[in-house]
């Protein structure tokens, strides 16, 4: 017995989590590194951009049979160069191109984040519903126990002839009734946990004790992540657009090539070369002068979206503050509320005790000690449901004050 007891409880253990193991499971599960990945390849076309704008060095070679032979013109020709060509001056657009790539760049980091907490914010969710659910679960199963009894002692009444079939079937339909609703329960707890697995990427159970770090001292410092990402996004727009301006600016690039020949004639009196290699240095410059307008409407259609950008920008930030000043009403509300439930408690149960003697004694019909028992037991899992629920408030300011959430999680 003792073997199979082990046996048994050995998986529970390797695969109980207690909320700050979840977050951490989930902040790296696929979705994250999918955008890790997109993160990195925007890094490395960044890199790839810069090292377009180093000089570039070319080499080649050439080998060639002719039919005839002319003077110039050799029988045989062998041709190896090398040339070296560097962008001096474009305008200004390489430093944009920079700027844009930069703050995307840390808009990714961000939106990075934002992900992160995103993700972190919806298992702290699961995670306080699952305790929510397990409390309404266990007073469910305490009210089934007291139903059961007095199912029992209504139906030794019943068979001596002291009650009505009447009053047994009023606690056998509410017996059936909350066995019905504990299934329900269960099946949102399957739910809930199934999600989770889905969310994390692994078996889970859960492990009760968790709690976030008081928030009294709380003060916002940044904007949320999504919001920062939002931000970098319209300072990449607007370095795009300056970019176009690029256009009404010359380009200036510098170039050098080197040639080597080997000629070789059948006759030498065709052989008239002189020198068998040459250099070439030079300078270049263009300006497109008119393009009709062209780089105008270039320009104006990227100023436009960044002024799109922009004013969504400041819609999704003012709409975060409004987020913020009511998770802190809700953070208030549900801080009253776990007093409000504790007093609801304290008169259930006061109230339970004195109706299910008056009830035992038969001074009172079964309805109104039906009554009570849903009452009580009612409002125990409503106290711990505010109390869950508190946690989860306090995770929504966080997540709207621009913090990270899994450095709040307390054990």
């Amino acid at each position: 017995m003792k073997k199979i007891y082990f046996t048994f409880l050995v998986p529970i253990f390797l695969y109980s989590q207690n909320l700050e193991e979840l977050v951490n499971l989930t902040i790296e599960n696929r979705l994250v590194e999918s955008s890790k990945q997109n993160l990195d390849a925007l890094k490395d076309e960044y890199k790839s951009v810069q090292r377009g704008y180093l000089p570039k060095l070319d080499a080649g070679a050439s080998y060639s049979i002719n039919e005839h032979e002319y003077p110039n013109n050799p029988k045989k020709r062998a041709n190896a160069y090398g040339s070296i060509n560097y962008m001096l001056y474009d305008g200004g657009k390489k430093y944009d191109i920079y700027d844009g790539y930069e703050t995307n760049i840390k808009s990714g980091e961000k939106s990075l984040d934002a992900l992160k907490n995103n993700l972190s914010l919806t298992v702290i969710q699961y995670y306080f519903d699952y305790l929510s659910l397990e409390a309404k679960k266990d007073a469910k199963q305490k009210e089934i126990e007291q139903l059961t009894a007095q199912e029992d002692r209504i139906g030794r009444f019943y068979n001596a002839g002291t009650t009505t079939e009447d009053e047994l079937q009023k606690i056998v339909s509410r017996l059936q009734n909350a066995i019905v609703e504990l299934q329900e329960i269960e099946l949102n707890i399957i739910t809930i946990t199934h999600n989770l697995e889905y969310i994390t990427g692994t078996q889970v159970s859960i492990k009760d004790g968790s709690k976030l770090q008081a928030i009294n001292n709380l003060i916002q410092k940044n904007p949320r992540f999504d919001i920062q990402a939002l931000d970098f996004v319209t300072q990449s727009k607007q370095s795009v657009a300056q970019a176009q301006k690029s256009g009404y600016y010359p380009t200036v690039t510098l170039d050098n090539t080197f040639n080597y020949y080997d000629n070789n004639y059948d006759q030498k009196s065709n052989d008239t070369d002189i020198n068998n290699h040459q250099n070439i240095a030079s300078a270049n410059m263009k300006w497109n002068l008119f393009s009709f307008g062209q780089t105008k409407y270039q320009y104006e259609s990227k100023q436009k979206e960044y002024l799109a950008s922009r004013s969504n920008f400041e819609y999704e930030k003012n709409k975060a503050d409004v987020d913020l000043q009511l998770a802190l009403k809700s953070y208030n509300i549900a801080k009253a509320k776990i007093k409000s439930t504790e007093a609801t408690l304290k008169a259930a149960q006061s109230a339970y005790e004195i109706i299910k003697s008056k009830f035992e004694n038969g001074l009172i019909d079964n309805v109104a000690f039906l009554q009570s028992l849903t009452e009580k037991y009612d409002a125990i899992s409503q106290h711990k449901k505010a109390i869950n629920d508190l946690e989860v408030k306090k995770a929504t300011i966080i997540y709207h004050s621009g913090e990270k959430l899994q450095e709040y999680i307390r054990w």
